[in-house]
């Protein structure tokens, strides 16, 4: 049997290793993971399907928590406004659903889907007749430690698309929807209201400073900057200056890695987006051009 076939260092193919799993199950998920990445390596399955995998099995270890819309950038609507207060909010920003609360921030009256609102648009004389509450749906609500395997099932059942998310005082904490879910399997999802950005991963500032898209494979930055950041881990550029933070960090949080200055420039509540990166030999040269300047 060729080298192609082989698995350096334990003498087993490939294909003896898939009749293994088949056979027996294996012992760990590292286990199984391992033999995903044979199979990739061996083009049984290609990258994005290994990809959905993991995403797949780290979605079961994985709290809503971890990847919610917190509370201060929810998009919410009070149910006592008037439509001609909330109107422009939800054609601005866009979204489908948007949480109904009461005048306790904290209570949640339901859920107001942007489609039932095409009749104002239509024949706005009827705006003096509307009443929020009789177009509400009612509101799924999950707690903060909810594994996101288990909401992805709830969300299959009751057939909605966003639940409130509540801490351990009854508290609204945030919202999470099934795309967010989703995107944790499958990767980002774009549709045609997000912001479009230009192709590049990796852009030169012209000031010796680059814009880096946090998406960016480790690979890609390595050959860019000639550096050797691991990628045993994370795939990503993004994934390394998340681990570093330890937290999802905010706009213009700054983290040094390797000697590398990355500095957040943006991110919503779910992942860092985009990073600016200043080199070592960047940084040093700019603080020798300070102390000659002092």
């Amino acid at each position: 049997m060729s080298d192609d076939y082989s698995d350096n260092g334990t003498g087993r193919s490939w294909l003896e290793r898939v009749g293994q799993f088949f056979s027996s199950t294996p012992g760990d998920r590292s286990e199984l993971l391992d033999l995903m990445r044979s199979m990739r390596d061996s083009d049984v399955i290609d990258g994005d399907t290994l990809g959905i995998i993991e995403g797949a099995i780290c979605v079961a270890d994985m709290q809503v928590r971890e990847i919610m819309i917190p509370r201060s950038q929810m998009v919410s609507i009070k149910a006592s406004s008037d439509p001609r207060d909330f109107l422009p909010t939800i054609i601005d920003c866009a979204h489908s659903r948007f949480p109904v609360l009461g005048d306790d921030p904290d209570e949640v009256i339901g859920i107001l889907l942007a489609k039932d609102l095409l009749p104002l648009i239509l024949e706005p004389a009827r705006m003096d007749r509307f009443a929020i509450k009789d177009h509400i749906r009612s509101a799924m609500v999950v707690p903060e430690s909810k594994r996101l395997d288990s909401l992805l099932r709830e969300f299959r059942i009751s057939r909605n698309h966003m639940a409130i998310v509540v801490n351990e005082y009854g508290g609204v904490a945030g919202l999470v929807t099934i795309e967010d879910v989703l995107e944790q399997i499958v990767g980002e999802i774009e549709d045609e209201h997000d912001i479009e950005e230009d192709d590049y991963l990796i852009k030169d500032l012209d000031n010796e400073e680059y814009t880096v898209k946090a998406l960016t494979p480790i690979d890609d930055f390595n050959e860019h900057f000639n550096c050797e950041f691991s990628d045993e881990e994370f795939d990503t550029i993004g994934g390394l200056v998340m681990q570093k933070f330890g937290r999802l960090p905010g706009r213009d949080e700054s983290v040094e890695l390797n000697g590398y200055q990355f500095t957040v420039l943006s991110a919503d509540g779910r992942t860092i987006r985009l990073l600016r990166v200043t080199p070592p030999g960047e940084q040093q040269d700019d603080n020798i051009a300070s102390e000659a300047e002092s």
